[in-house]
């Protein structure tokens, strides 16, 4: 509401006529949130928005994959009104549901808000892309885990103490969870995939891990090796089906994406005409999330309509999702051990007796009988062999933890 006040005579040359909020509805009526609401028609309950004889377009900030935004969403469509929203868990787990529905009244669903915020990757990807095979979507697509892993770096500060700054600042919400485990950028990378490959993409099949084991040593260790450590996102298409995963990742220095820092968002796209594109940007936010959302506004009132992923719902492509446990990929592990003879012999017979071989190997200082970290960085395996592999390394009895792994992006 603020910018559609503050841009009214650029938005309405643009859209071809004014866009005017007539209606609204939120949790409190009474809560001071900078914009006046005198003469808006009010609704407590934001399923009466689709209802309202003078509402064009319902604009759905609510978040959650289920409840009243669900409830405001499926209420839009079967009222034939356009549905803008910035709700991702509700594309990522309902988005061909929500498609199918749209294409049976004849709206559109406008989304560019939901993922990677004032970046215009949405319509990048399924317009500016349409002509081209996509075969990669990879990105940063969490601000929140950016800013934590930034600083661990830069100031050498460990997680939970960051996470408390991020918290202060406005960057990690009071329950950060759904950012710090990477549920966030699994809900962003299920959409960006059903886009990029026009397919269903069932968002149970998206691997998710998160930042709260990566530690400071973990960080110093990538630098050494020259590596960043990033949060990815990561979706590829490949004749053995499509593969869905986020988790940390070392990303090699000299790629650009290993230079996005802070609270900044980055895509990654790969088309077999346009070749590689990378968009940057600000990821969330008041200021970013309000600019997608008012640019998907002036889309409607010009009359552009686009099919909700790029195609008919009934054109999406019914794709095998690879499991986690066939994927190619070098590796890093971090073991933390009793620093005494014979070891290192028994860590490396495992890895053997699975098929893995060393790349190079890091110790730093020696302490007989004492905890000491040792990393091993593997060629490529498999994830298979990776993951049995360190199932028998972590019962050995001088491995004091379990080790710690972290996938390596091929430079």
């Amino acid at each position: 509401m603020k910018l559609l006040a503050a841009q009214a005579d650029l938005i309405a040359a643009r859209a071809g006529r004014p866009v005017v909020v007539t209606a609204v509805s939120a949790r409190d009526r009474n809560r001071d949130r900078g914009v006046k609401l005198d003469g808006l028609n009010w609704y407590d309950d934001a399923v009466g928005l689709a209802h309202d004889p003078a509402v064009d377009v319902v604009v759905e900030l609510i978040g959650g994959a289920e409840g009243k935004a669900k409830a405001l969403a499926e209420a839009a469509i079967a009222a034939g009104k356009t549905l803008v929203t910035a709700n991702k868990a509700l594309l990522a787990v309902h988005g061909v549901a929500l498609a199918k529905a749209a294409e049976a009244n004849n709206v559109t669903i406008a989304y560019e808000a939901a993922v990677a915020g004032g970046i215009p990757v949405i319509k990048a990807l399924r317009e500016g892309m349409a002509a081209n095979q996509v075969s990669r979507v990879a990105g940063i697509l969490n601000g929140t885990c950016n800013y934590i892993l930034t600083v661990m770096r830069e100031e050498g500060r460990d997680f939970a103490d960051v996470l408390a700054d991020a918290q202060r600042l406005g960057y990690a919400e009071a329950d950060p969870s759904f950012d710090l485990d990477g549920v966030d950028a699994a809900h962003k990378l299920a959409i960006l995939a059903g886009l990029a490959f026009g397919a269903r993409i069932d968002f149970s099949s998206v691997h998710i891990e998160g930042i709260r084991r990566i530690s400071g040593i973990d960080i110093a260790f990538a630098q050494e090796l020259g590596y960043r450590i990033k949060l990815l996102g990561i979706a590829e298409k490949t004749e053995a089906g499509i593969s869905l995963r986020v988790h940390p990742a070392m990303v090699p220095m000299e790629q650009p994406i290993a230079t996005i820092d802070g609270v900044f968002n980055a895509v990654l796209m790969d088309g077999d005409f346009a070749g590689p594109v990378l968009l940057r940007g600000r990821g969330a936010g008041e200021g970013p999330t309000a600019s997608a959302v008012v640019a998907d506004l002036i889309d409607f009132a010009r009359g552009i309509h686009v099919p909700v992923w790029g195609m008919a719902e009934s054109a999406l492509e019914e794709a095998r999702l690879v499991p986690m446990s066939e994927l190619n990929s070098a590796y890093f592990l971090r073991l933390s051990v009793v620093d005494q003879p014979g070891v290192l012999a028994d860590v490396t017979a495992i890895l053997r007796d699975h098929g893995i071989s060393l790349e190079s190997m890091l110790q730093r200082g020696r302490a007989p009988g004492e905890a000491v970290p040792i990393v091993l960085v593997t060629h490529e395996t498999t994830e298979a062999a990776v993951s049995a592999a360190l199932a028998r390394v972590g019962t050995l009895p001088a491995v004091l933890e379990p080790p710690a792994l972290i996938r390596i992006e091929p430079k």
